[in-house]
């Protein structure tokens, strides 16, 4: 407590609150202003920012310390948890056994209810979600859930309606406004209205103070401020964070300062009238999404952070932060223990050798005595086994197994064998005959549930288990074989995982009588099998625990004597009789003592859960066996009852005492019963395990025993495993029963439960372990685990063995009090371990039930588990909702839960999902099949309806973000790569060689006019068709007369070095008006057509790209034309300001009277416009030097010459593309197959089929290509071999890109289609970019590319680290080609400009005659990018001027030789600068986050990622039922937190296709980011990270 007071004070003194930051002078909030800038750009530490800080604040402090903060802090803590602190102290006077208010059953509630309180409100912005998803898609989510399958874990009763009250009222209407803890940060602490958007009720604006600028706030005011601050920072209990956000530190100053500007996308304005708000380009969005970002933002200002640790971190190490345990955390101060020995067992003279001798005796002398009572689902008895029939019933049974069973004349068992017993549990008469008839036969059962359907929760382990244990025959009864799925040929079908059963039905008439002379072997109890008990692992194994004879016996000899069991007692069991305490006292100890049971059906309590208390009644039971559950249902039915009484019943033994809330249904139950004849002492909870069976139970008080004991225990010392009773931290408080004396015959002590077992300390929380006479012997078949559970060696500090005897381990959590009685405060099983502090589920299964849970979820239908994510545990907790709850009130009482646990356990949950009701997997008798869940919730297939996740509060142990060390100067950087051996990264294509004949020419037109007269009829081009054939053909004689045609219809019209835009589709057209273009003098500018049925989108792109072009004609066809003029097209852009439009349809022969020759090479040849892959519109100019130069490399380099055929599937319109298409076959005379990409759409397979048919040896594609060849004919390449396609004549296939080469689609690709001849090693990728449009390319000569696997951390940090393939966090990287003839390559620091090593990530600068000259737009922004296209380095080669390309890249010198006989050095492009995003102080590409999320579930078909205001949001494309959304939420946020070590911010699941795409198969991110941010994806979830 105090530690955390200390650290709330230090918080104070640092942020001065809302009103105290209106009293600072102006340069103080300028300077402020200044200082939060530079921490949030990286330029100073958090150290020294916080020292500036704080003497800044210095004279303005004193001013706001004057108040007592205590005095306002207590006064909200609720009267009730004053009240307990009275009550502990009167407690000391009391005698023990009086009800004492402390212990009330709702006190847990009250706490939560206290904790609520504490926290003023904090909106969260609500995940929003499309209509269709909220209808539930099962028809069984509409019958109400079974409630009675409330899980074994039980809480008490809780008031209804309580927490209601306990709310800070609200000043507005809206009921889902009180979601959050703190109020929304940005307002001031006067203002609280909140006003709500009408758009969504979880879209609210922040609200800024009215009074913000007011000093009229007088002292009063500041100290509310601070006492509101005070109790902020005093549940924050951490020194102030590192920033999630960027908008760091003192979060009160943003509303007011305009510095907020600095942070993109916080709109200035912000009042509470509009939500308008910038995208990050200062765009104003008005929409619910930016205002639930903004609500993100603020709940995320002060993220809980540990404090940071000064340490040195080196670049390369990612270090992840360690948490180092704190000082002052509460460590054990007792004793070593001393082991506890229970009572000797008694020696009883007649006791019988073994339990079959028993069952003999009884069987023969009191064969009248009733043993078992069957009731049915009305309570009615069905059916009264005595003593002398399951005798003779068993000896039957027993008889037939050993000798009427056989295969091949062998008997099919022999004694030892495993006999699996299949009986539904409301046939306790045929379990019992089953049970003593393998007993009888000397065959081990091995009970088990009654599989209900092939794919039952946990099946298939207990398959497993089956198999393991060598079982090959089933016991069941004749109505569950009849209800057994079956297979077509009428045999109970196989289950899942489970080896082959013969099946066998024990009713009578398959069973006979055995001779006279036959009598089965009664042996003395011995240490063999006697039979095998299942238990499921928390990880979701089974075992098989083997109990001996003589452990048996033994057993029901130490419970006899421990509960007093005398003979013919009668005795009600409403227990599961198969397994545990069900089967310990209702079918084992019953029949040692002769004792009649009644069985009560798991089915009959859900009918009628006060069955059991009539039945005690009724029958007049001096013993019950329970689980809280039964009295907590009973709790629930009791008010119609009058007439019974419960004054019979000695013990009442709850047999799951040991869980924590055991207590509160055991008063609770109490209270009410007392006036029925109920004895406080009777009630007599037990801890018990299936590896230990009984370990203690409290005795019935006639045995002398200590009154029973209660301790209330601080959680935050459980936390630590220590026992700390009842401290001043009054809500998080675990009240526990103790569950009696160690039973008799044993000898108790608790272990430190990891690691080594040694000893605990008196005051120390361990696992209690147990050795005696009666535990179970081993795991079946597992003989390493059964080593470190039943064969512990306790030993002290010093590492001597307590005792030469070894102990079994109970998997129970607990300690010795006072009067040696045991308390047990958890399971190993529910034990979650977060940051080095222990919970235990099931305590946060209760705090989640207190909160209001009667309206929201089911009780008992709550799981509880932790993942492991980052290196540590994490907790995710997940409940079935109600049908009726409506998402506000879904999202409301999650939230409450988040507030609730963090409040009493002070730990964050990380995940909390809701699930429609009856759809978790259920475990046999209720309850929920834990391990299942979690199993579920892994894989992506738990389907909830509602998921809230709080990575950034749970996730404390992020790397330290990277802080940019300053930068080296440039000469000592040249000198340091120089020692350390390393080359300055540069590169260069080989030389340009001499003029051929065809290069004389300056200019490209003259190129075809030289070829026109040479070689008039030479193909130059072939247009296909869909269906393969040749649409459309031109030798180069047509195409100069179709160029000349243009011409003289352009020369009348237009003058010289007027741009002309050309919409054409892809064709003959477009290359012979470009030509004719050039012939005139004019400009020439390729457009795409706008698509007939998307004008609305593909329009407007035309109109900018005409209007950026300053082009002032549209050449075109009469469709297209009709098309641009059409009234859909007037929907779409202003048709009425389109420039001339000319159809090249029916153009007269004329020829043109000269043809247009320029003055110097420099001039404009062609505008080339693209949209990059950032969505931005850029043309490039290309001089008529470049264009020739371009065309001289891609001959050189692809070996182009007339014979040549290459095959051609690109868009004609910019780039390389445009460059294959319309200028290399006229510069080279090669012919040219064009296939345009949108045939593909209707015929897959025609680029193959004409490279093969052309038997082309060099060919291009795009990804975009690829991928639909992949997609689409990954199956047919037999079809494909049928019709005689044959790739084993292409040398080079060439995917033209502007990014990454993707490997993972080249690769399948190449796999693919080796069956059709492709070789391996065709398959390159090219590289290019707006500054020069072909960098790299394969070619037909030199080395294959090379890949290599850099480290994906050292990337983040622009360094290269190569690493083996396959080792973690590698990355496989392809190179982009081979560097054009000309072309010269030198990597860059895009900060200094300087040039870099070998081994660092930099910007690709290249120097070549084909660089375009410069960007072409509108408003003379030239200068702005003039740098992209002629920039020096600023040290080592300061002339040569270079493009930059505006990505990052590095270069390796290989192995391999290149032509030149040189070694050759590759290009590895990574990725775009624009694109890249800075997270943490590292950079982080896109696609390696989307590579891992698209990895993370088989129904995420693609992902995009962009941030917003330093939130990182993933867009992910579900390609399945939309009931898997919110599975995709969590498993995204654990692949990006476990490999990029990121915290997803918010999560956006949309239909297949709605991530944007540009013609090269490109995602378009930042157009994705624009339609997120103006709420047009209409997404099917939105998932707002915490």
């Amino acid at each position: 407590m105090a530690e955390r007071t200390s650290a709330g004070l230090l918080t104070v003194t640092l942020e001065p609150t809302p009103a105290v930051a209106m009293t600072l002078p102006e340069e103080v909030r300028a300077k402020l202003a200044e200082l939060e800038l530079e921490l949030s750009e990286g330029d100073i530490t958090q150290k020294g920012y916080e020292k500036k800080r704080s003497k800044l604040l210095a004279p303005f402090i004193p001013q706001i310390q004057g108040v007592d903060p205590s005095l306002q802090i207590d006064s909200r803590i609720q009267p009730s948890s004053q009240a307990v602190l009275s009550a502990s102290k009167q407690n000391k006077s009391r005698a023990a056994n009086t009800r004492d208010e402390r212990f009330r059953s709702d006190l847990h509630t009250e706490a939560v209810q206290a904790a609520l309180a504490k926290y003023k409100e904090r909106k969260m912005p609500m995940p929003s979600k499309r209509r269709s998803v909220l209808v539930q898609s099962s028809v069984e989510a509409c019958t109400p859930p079974d409630t009675s399958s409330a899980s074994e874990d039980e809480g008490s009763l809780r008031r209804k309606g309580r927490l209601a009250n306990s709310t800070p009222s609200q000043s507005h209407s809206h009921p889902a406004v009180e979601h959050w803890f703190n109020r929304v940060i940005q307002g001031s602490s006067t203002s609280s209205s909140a006003s709500s958007t009408s758009s969504h009720p979880g879209g609210r604006s922040a609200t800024t103070s009215t009074n913000a600028n007011s000093t009229a706030l007088n002292a009063n005011t500041k100290a509310t401020a601070l006492a509101d601050l005070m109790a902020h920072t005093h549940l924050d209990n951490h020194i102030a964070p590192p920033d999630v956000t960027g908008l760091s530190g003192c979060s009160s100053l943003h509303a007011e300062q305009s510095h907020v500007a600095s942070v993109r996308g916080v709109s200035r304005g912000y009042n509470h009238h509009t939500s308008i708000m910038e995208t990050a380009d200062g765009v104003p969005v008005n929409s619910r999404v930016s205002s639930k970002i903004q609500q993100l933002l603020n709940t995320l200002k002060r993220p809980k952070r540990p404090p940071l640790r000064e340490f040195f971190v080196d670049d390369f190490e990612e270090l992840m932060d360690v948490q180092q345990p704190n000082p002052n955390q509460p460590k054990p101060e007792g004793q070593p223990m001393c082991p506890l020995e229970g009572d000797p067992l008694g020696v009883v003279t007649n006791w019988p050798p073994s339990l079959t001798a028993a069952l003999q005796r009884w069987g023969t002398t009191q064969p009248k005595s009733p043993c078992l009572t069957a009731l049915d689902n009305a309570g009615k008895p069905v059916y009264t086994l005595t003593y002398g029939k399951l005798w003779t019933r068993s000896q039957k049974l027993a008889y037939t197994l050993l000798n009427k069973l056989s295969t091949r004349n062998e008997p099919l068992l022999m004694p030892g064998d495993r006999v699996a017993l299949v009986f539904p549990n409301n046939d306790p008469v045929m379990f019992m005959v089953a049970f003593y008839g393998c007993l009888l036969a000397e065959l081990v059962p091995v009970p088990i549930e009654v599989p209900l359907t092939r794919k039952d929760a946990g099946s298939q382990q207990i398959g497993f288990l089956l198999g393991s244990c060598g079982v090959t025959l089933a016991l069941t009864t004749d109505a569950c074989q009849k209800g057994l799925p079956k297979a077509q040929t009428g045999e109970v079908a196989t289950f899942k995982g489970w080896p082959r059963l013969l099946w066998f039905v024990t009713d009578g008439k398959h069973v006979v009588k055995p001779p006279k002379d036959w009598h089965p072997p009664i042996r003395e109890a011995s240490n063999d099998i006697a039979y095998i008990e299942y238990k499921t692992s928390k990880e979701g194994s089974t075992m098989g625990i083997t109990v001996s004879h003589s452990a048996m016996l033994a057993h029901c000899h130490a419970l006899t004597q421990a509960c007093s069991y005398t003979e013919a007692e009668t005795i009600t069991n409403v227990l599961d009789f198969k397994r545990e305490a069900g089967l310990w006292h209702g079918v084992l100890t019953s029949v040692m003592n002769r004792m009649h049971v009644i069985s009560i059906p798991y089915s009959l309590m859900k009918v009628n859960p006060l069955s059991w208390i009539q039945k005690v009644h009724a029958y007049k039971a001096r013993v019950a066996v329970v689980k809280s559950r039964d009295m907590h249902w009973s709790l629930l039915a009791q008010r119609d009852q009058r007439d019974i009484s419960l004054s019979s019943l000695r013990m009442l033994i709850v047999a799951d005492g040991a869980n924590p809330w055991s207590i509160s249904s055991c008063d609770a139950f109490l209270n009410v019963f007392q006036a029925r004849g109920l004895r406080p002492e009777v009630i007599c909870p037990c801890a018990s395990s299936s590896e230990a069976m009984t370990v203690a139970i409290r005795r019935p008080p006639e045995l002398g025993v200590p009154s029973p004991g209660k301790a209330v225990l601080s959680m935050g010392g459980l936390s630590h495993s220590v026992i700390r009773v009842d401290t001043e931290e009054k809500l998080s408080v675990l009240t526990v029963q103790d569950v009696g004396q160690v039973m008799p015959g044993a000898l108790v002590c608790v272990v430190r439960a990891e690691g080594t077992p040694y000893l605990c300390q008196t005051d120390e929380v361990g696992e209690i372990c147990v050795n005696s006479k009666c535990t179970g012997a081993a795991y079946y078949g597992l003989q390493g685990m059964t080593k470190n559970i039943f064969e512990t060696t306790p030993i002290t500090s010093a590492g001597i063995p307590v005792t030469d005897r070894t102990f079994t381990r109970t998997s129970l959590l607990g300690f010795v009090g006072p009067d040696n009685l045991v308390f047990v405060v958890g399971k190993m099983d529910g034990l979650m371990v977060v940051s080095g502090r222990r919970h235990n589920a099931d305590d946060v299964v209760a705090t989640a039930l207190a909160v209001e849970p009667m309206k929201f979820v089911y009780r008992g239908r709550i799981a509880v588990f932790s993942v492991s994510v980052l290196h540590d545990e994490r907790i995710v907790v997940v409940a079935e909702q109600r049908p009726d709850a409506s998402e506000e009130d879904s999202f409301q009482w999650m939230s409450r839960v988040l507030q609730a646990i963090d409040s009493i356990h002070q730990v964050g949950v990380y995940c909390l999902a809701l699930v429609p009701a009856n759809t978790l997997p259920k475990a046999p008798l209720g309850g929920i099949h834990i391990s299942e869940t979690k199993q579920r919730f892994l894989e992506g297939s738990l389907h909830p309806c509602n998921v809230l996740m709080c990575p950034h509060t749970c996730v404390t142990n992020l790397p330290k973000p990277r802080q940019k060390q300053p930068e080296v100067g440039p000469a000592s950087m040249i000198v340091g790569n120089l020692v350390a051996g390393k080359r300055i990264a540069q590169a260069c294509g080989r030389d340009v060689t001499q003029l051929e004949d065809n290069e004389q020419f300056l200019y490209i037109q003259d190129v075809l006019q030289w070829r026109a007269q040479v070689t008039p009829d030479h193909p130059l081009f072939l247009v296909l068709n869909a269906k393969g054939t040749v649409a459309s053909a031109a030798s180069c004689l047509q195409l100069h007369k179709r160029a000349e045609r243009v011409a003289a219809a352009l020369m009348g019209r237009l003058n010289t070095g007027d741009h002309v835009a050309l919409v054409y589709t892809p064709g003959i057209d477009l290359i012979a008006t470009f030509y004719g273009c050039l012939y005139a003098g004019c400009v020439p500018v390729t457009v795409r057509p706008p698509h007939p049925q998307n004008l609305a989108t593909t329009l407007p792109t035309v109109k900018m790209i005409v209007e950026v072009s300053k082009s002032v004609c549209i050449l075109t066809t009469q469709a297209i034309m009709k098309l641009l003029k059409s009234k859909e097209a007037a929907a779409a852009v202003d048709v009425k300001s389109w420039p001339m439009v000319l159809d090249t349809d029916d153009l007269p022969r004329k020829k043109s009277p000269q043809i247009y020759k320029p003055p110097t090479p420099e001039m404009l040849a062609y505008l080339d416009f693209s949209v990059s892959t950032t969505g931005i519109l850029a043309g490039v100019k290309m001089s008529h030097a470049a264009t020739g130069a371009l065309c001289r490399s891609i001959k050189l380099q692809c070996e182009l010459y007339p014979s040549r055929q290459i095959a051609i599937c690109l868009d004609p319109y910019c780039g390389l593309g445009f460059a294959l298409w319309c200028l290399c076959s006229v510069y080279s005379g090669h012919q040219s197959i064009l296939v345009p990409p949108l045939e593909l759409e209707s015929n897959v397979s025609v680029w193959l089929a004409a490279v093969s048919q052309y038997k082309v040896r060099v060919t291009f594609c795009s990804y975009s290509v690829m991928e639909m060849c992949t997609k689409g004919l990954g199956s047919q390449t037999e079809a494909l071999r049928l019709r005689n396609v044959n790739l084993s004549c292409v040398r080079t296939c060439m995917v033209v890109a502007e990014e990454r080469p993707r490997i993972a689609l080249t690769q399948s690709f190449s796999k693919i289609f080796k069956d059709l001849g492709l070789s391996a090693r065709a398959v390159s990728t090219t590289f290019g970019c707006r500054v020069n449009v072909a960098i790299c390319l394969q070619g037909t000569a030199g080395p294959d590319p090379t890949t290599v696997y850099v480290d994906m951390r050292a990337l983040r940090h622009d360094r290269v680290r190569l690493v083996e393939r396959g080792s973690p966090h590698s990355l496989p990287l392809m190179e982009s080609g081979k560097i054009l003839p000309g072309v010269k390559v030198i990597i860059a620091n895009t900060e200094t400009k300087g040039p870099l090593g070998d081994s660092h990530l930099g910007e690709i600068w290249v120097s070549s005659p084909h660089n375009a000259t410069g960007y072409y737009t509108v408003y003379g922004e030239e200068a702005l990018h003039a740098d992209h296209f002629n920039t020096k380095l600023s040290f080592g080669d300061t002339q040569t001027v270079w493009a930059r390309t505006g990505y990052l890249g590095f270069l390796r010198r290989t192995e391999l030789t290149d032509a030149r006989g040189e070694r050759h050095d590759a290009l590895y492009v990574v990725g775009s600068v624009d694109e890249t995003l800075e997270l943490r102080g590292m950079r982080y590409h896109p696609i390696d986050i989307e590579t891992s999320v698209i990895r993370s579930h088989k129904s995420i078909a693609e992902c995009a990622v962009f941030t917003w205001t330093n939130l990182l949001v993933v867009v992910v494309e579900l390609e399945g039922s939309e009931q898997e959304a919110l599975d995709l939420v969590a498993l995204v946020t654990n692949v990006v937190l476990e490999e990029h070590y990121l915290i997803v911010g918010v999560v956006v699941v949309v239909d297949p296709g709605v991530i944007p795409i540009n013609s090269r198969g490109e995602k378009q991110r930042m157009h994705l980011r624009d339609g997120f941010l103006a709420d047009q994806l209409d997404p099917i979830y939105v998932a707002y990270n915490m």
